[in-house]
């Protein structure tokens, strides 16, 4: 049976949400990172950093809290996979998927994504 990931209604992904998770699952994909380097990095304070890394942990995102800082504990591709994007419901991995292509459809998804992520 395939487990059903949250859509991004059920969970609240804004586009502003949605590029800060993909820059801090960036961040942790270059190893461990102490909280207030990814505080710093990403511009956010204490309860948002918190409310981010709980959204990760229930979308199923193997995250790691350690002596040292946080760390992610699968591929960054692994775990983009999971997080919902903002619209039309896909995962950070679909829409990477996605922009392979060589449409207009492409072209627009790819544009949207580096909207996101910049």
């Amino acid at each position: 049976m395939q487990q059903r990931r949250p859509s991004s209604d059920s969970v609240g992904i804004t586009f502003e949400r949605a590029g800060r998770l993909y820059h801090l699952l960036s961040a942790l994909a270059e190893g461990m990172q102490s909280r207030g380097a990814l505080m710093r990095r990403l511009r956010t304070g204490l309860r948002t950093f918190y409310r981010d890394l709980d959204l990760l942990r229930t979308l199923g995102v193997d995250l790691r809290t350690e002596t040292d800082g946080y760390a992610l504990h699968s591929s960054l591709e692994e775990a983009l996979g999971a997080v919902p994007f903002p619209d039309p419901e896909l995962t950070f991995g679909d829409v990477m998927t996605l922009m392979r292509g060589r449409s207009q459809a492409h072209r627009k998804l790819k544009l949207l994504f580096q909207q996101i992520t910049a």
